[in-house]
């Protein structure tokens, strides 16, 4: 059965030491597709290096909120170029963060990341959006754009949030954290998503789940959290791992 790792950061200098033995590695272990967004320009640049060179990895490319402090013109302008390689197949990681203290200003973040959105409503791009701290922000803005689709990656957010993404069409990234002990909120959540906007992630090298917690993460993780999301919905692994496959493609375009 294939897994479709949603959302994972190959660029990352966690696997400068193994990063093509593991992702040649990956089709055998079951795990046949992998979106590598970008946190700024080169992470964006890699990720499309990444997909030329991988058949099974496609990337998505984006300025983050940590990392978009002066951001202009030109960087928008080279991320429209980017968007035109034909493995790109969203526009991310890109979002608000106010968890950081020391990240750019809420309105500057805000606005890099109505920019974002607008390129990917003019290219048909789905986004990939990071939200941490800033529920309440993330959800209006993405709320007033009614043509916008796309994922919120490792949603941390209220149930309430969830059924209000879940109406306009959003999709969910689930991740190692619902393995943990302390993921409260997380059974809470998944109760009101429909199996059919459930897609699974590592975000590689972090999030690692239960019982690897503490040792950097890849996409042959993604069964234990499977495994624990197909508890909760009352499925099978494998109808999980099916039905997870089908909405990634769905969302990025690979039917």
């Amino acid at each position: 059965m294939p897994i479709f790792d949603t959302h994972a950061h190959y660029d990352s200098g966690a696997f400068n030491a193994d990063r093509d033995g593991v992702l040649a590695a990956l089709p055998a272990a079951g795990v046949t597709l992998v979106v590598n967004p970008g946190c700024d320009l080169e992470s964006s640049r890699q990720a499309v290096a990444l997909a030329e060179r991988f058949p099974h990895v496609y990337a998505a490319v984006g300025i983050h909120p940590s990392d978009c402090g002066g951001c202009g013109e030109t960087e928008f302008e080279e991320l429209k170029a980017l968007c035109r390689h034909e493995k790109v197949v969203a526009i991310g990681e890109i979002g608000l963060d106010y968890y950081w203290q020391d990240n750019p200003p809420r309105e500057f973040q805000q606005m890099v990341f109505r920019r974002q959105i607008e390129l990917a409503l003019a290219l048909d791009l789905p986004i990939i959006v990071h939200d941490r701290e800033a529920h309440g922000d993330s959800l209006a803005l993405v709320l007033e754009y009614p043509a916008l689709r796309g994922v919120f990656h490792c949603f941390s957010g209220s149930p309430e949030m969830a059924e209000a993404l879940i109406k306009r069409g959003w999709y969910l990234g689930i991740d190692g954290p619902i393995t943990y002990k302390n993921a409260r909120r997380a059974p809470e959540v998944a109760e009101v998503i429909p199996l059919e906007r459930i897609v699974v992630e590592t975000d590689a090298p972090y999030l690692t789940p239960e019982p690897f917690r503490g040792k950097r993460n890849d996409s042959r993780y993604l069964p234990y959290v499977i495994e624990k999301m197909a508890r909760w919905k009352g499925v099978t692994p494998e109808e999980l791992t099916e039905i997870t496959f089908a909405n990634g493609k769905r969302l990025f375009g690979l039917e």
